[in-house]
């Protein structure tokens, strides 16, 4: 699963390494900054400066046709500055309309290239960062982009989301610093992911939105619209309906076309988002030709609903992409704020409850793992028992932290048998005994005389009720009552948001490189932040200062020792129930597309970024729609 969907930041973290710009010819380095055309967390970028094209794309790849994607939920609204906190911002506009300082490229880790800006520069203690504007950077109205431009977005990405003047927290102030360049002041040294957070910022117009619409009124970028924004990426939106699509088109004049960052991708003439809301319809949307690319997330579509003529004559095209670049946490996650989740014995005892492994195989065809970590799938995974550094790093928080960090690696329990579950039960109800629990008859009670045990799942999507029912069944057997509601998605996302739930179900994506990311995920201060995604509400001194290491950490072998260690105190608190995942990315796509030979190795499908429209094999579908 992956990073924030509204912010196309790559979710990145310490251990830069910079590559630099040749010298002009006869200056000298010491005249002034060292500008660079790229920087990388995992040592030297690959791509010298002026390279014509990123490896994975071809370059010559043909420009036209339509794609159809899929959304489940709705939108009713285009205005990223309010992303998260107003309104459902259209899918397509983060990642069509609006382009950033920095692009990533999908064949490294955790590194970025320019793309509005051409160079960037920061001093040896990362004190401050400094980018220089492309000449030929262009908004769609055809105006440049200047330093004012990135200086508003800036200050108004803060000003307006939660999430980015969380996110940019320890950026200070940026200014203009001649024609073409903005530097940013860090109120921290030594953080060496920050320049590569600047470089994550879009770029939106002061011009636009200081402007006024159509009604004649000023825009208000702290307010929803569904007024179509001016961008500066590669499509703009050509028509729309709220709710049900969103259609973008090609921009003929886009600046960076051929730009060494973005050549041989947005090939599709136009791409259109269709919305439904419900996962079901979504699916035979998919089989009945109405959608062209559809990731499956659930083992028993993947197992059973692809039997229809189109996908066994191959005009459907069934296909699993590695998963390379990204660690996962799915889980049950527990609201601490609500006092019934306040000891980690309860916790447990709900985790004690979760039979996953007869789950898989009567739910999910034995195609997914039990997860047993926050940064499940990588290196940076926790095992055994803390040595060498990570030993080191964990010794000053001894007495803050359980015992069993030092002592014994996490382990989840392990149902599938009427015995091991009677087992795992018992345990529960000696842990809930432990915590001022008793049963009383059929319900579990608090023994000073409280109200019967009872919490809320709360989900949006119906193929929830396939494995939350069966843990209710169990949980009943401990006397704990748990109701499931199925909500909208507009409704389950205020929800969330405020904090307003028991018992719901998240998913934390992890980079190869975790870094500020992780004060958002599970620090202290964003525990009470509106729409953060602390959504557990950990507080928790020692995890806060796991995080501070992890992001000063001043080589890779200490960055994975100290991830490693946040890993092995998260997992010791309990406050998930870890769920289930696959170390593969499950697709299906209509046969009307070519791709290049060689995927990106950290991009999956990369759809449709480096895909295409095919005529040949549009033939063989069944012609153009």
């Amino acid at each position: 699963m992956a990073g924030h969907a509204l912010t196309r930041r790559r979710l990145l973290g310490s251990g830069l390494a910079l590559a630099a710009l040749p010298a002009a010819p006869g200056l000298a380095r010491a005249a002034g900054p060292e500008w660079r055309h790229g920087l990388s967390l995992m040592g030297e970028p690959k791509y010298p400066a002026g390279f014509p094209h990123f490896d994975y794309v071809r370059a010559d790849a043909p420009k036209g046709g339509l794609v159809r994607l899929g959304s489940q939920g709705t939108f009713d609204n285009f205005n990223l500055f309010t992303a998260g906190v107003r309104g459902e911002l259209e899918a397509g506009i983060g990642s069509l309309l609006h382009d950033t300082l920095m692009v990533a490229a999908q064949d490294e880790v955790s590194t970025e290239y320019g793309l509005i800006a051409e160079a960037v520069s920061h001093p040896p203690d990362f004190a401050s960062v400094t980018y220089r504007l492309n000449p030929r950077a262009r908004f769609q109205d055809g105006r440049p982009i200047t330093p004012e431009d990135v200086i508003f977005s800036f200050e108004t990405l803060k000003a307006t989301s939660p999430f980015y003047a969380f996110y940019y927290q320890n950026v200070q102030k940026a200014e203009p610093r001649g024609e073409r360049e903005i530097a940013f002041t860090f109120s921290e040294k030594g953080n060496r992911e920050l320049p590569q957070i600047v470089g994550q910022l879009p770029i939106l117009p002061k011009h636009w939105w200081t402007g006024t619409g159509p009604n004649g009124r000023p825009r208000d970028p702290a307010q929803t619209t569904l007024e179509p924004p001016v961008g500066s990426g590669p499509y703009r939106l050509k028509s729309f309906e709220p709710g049900r699509y969103a259609l973008y088109e090609l921009v003929p004049d886009f600046w960076a076309r051929d730009l060494n960052t973005v050549r041989g991708q947005h090939n599709f003439q136009e791409v259109r988002y269709e919305y439904y809301r419900d996962g079901t319809v979504l699916l035979e949307a998919f089989k009945g030709d109405r959608i062209d690319f559809r990731t499956e997330n659930s083992a028993r579509q993947w197992s059973t609903a692809y039997d229809f003529p189109a996908a066994s004559e191959g005009r459907v095209v069934r296909e699993e992409f590695p998963i390379r670049n990204s660690g996962v946490m799915q889980a049950f996650v527990f609201n601490l704020r609500r006092p019934r989740f306040a000891d980690p014995r309860v916790r447990r005892a709900f985790n004690l409850a979760f039979d996953f492994e007869d789950t898989n195989r009567t739910l999910f065809y034995g195609l997914y793992e039990r997860i047993n970590s926050y940064f499940y799938g990588t290196e940076l995974a926790s095992s055994g028992v803390p040595e060498g550094q990570e030993l080191a790093i964990l010794e000053p928080l001894r007495g803050k932290v359980p015992e069993a960090v030092f002592t014994r690696p996490y382990s989840n329990p392990v149902g599938g048998s009427p015995e091991a579950v009677r087992t795992n039960l018992r345990e529960a109800l000696k842990l809930l005994g432990e915590a001022g629990y008793e049963l009383k008859g059929r319900q579990l009670v608090a023994k000073s005389g409280g109200e019967p045990f009872r919490a809320e799942f709360i989900g949006f999507d119906q193929n929830a009720e396939r494995y939350v029912l069966p843990y209710r069944q169990a949980l009943e057997r401990i006397g704990i009552a748990l109701e499931l509601r199925i909500v909208d998605a507009a409704q389950y996302q205020n929800r969330i948001r405020s904090f307003d739930f028991d018992i719901t179900t998240s998913v934390w994506p992890q980079s190869l490189s975790p870094g500020n990311e992780q004060r958002d995920f599970f620090g202290s201060a964003a525990a009470e932040r509106p729409g953060s995604r602390n959504l557990a509400g950990i507080k928790d001194p020692a995890v806060d200062a796991l995080i501070e290491r992890i992001i000063f950490a001043a080589d890779r072998a200490e960055l994975v020792a100290a991830t490693r260690a946040l890993d092995r105190v998260l997992l010791a608190g309990d406050f998930v129930v870890p769920q289930w995942a696959s170390r593969v990315s499950r697709t299906a796509r209509w046969d009307r597309f070519g791709r290049p030979e060689k995927l990106p190795e950290f991009g999956g499908a990369a759809f449709p970024s480096v895909w295409w429209w095919d005529e040949a094999r549009v033939t063989k579908v069944g012609g153009a729609r």
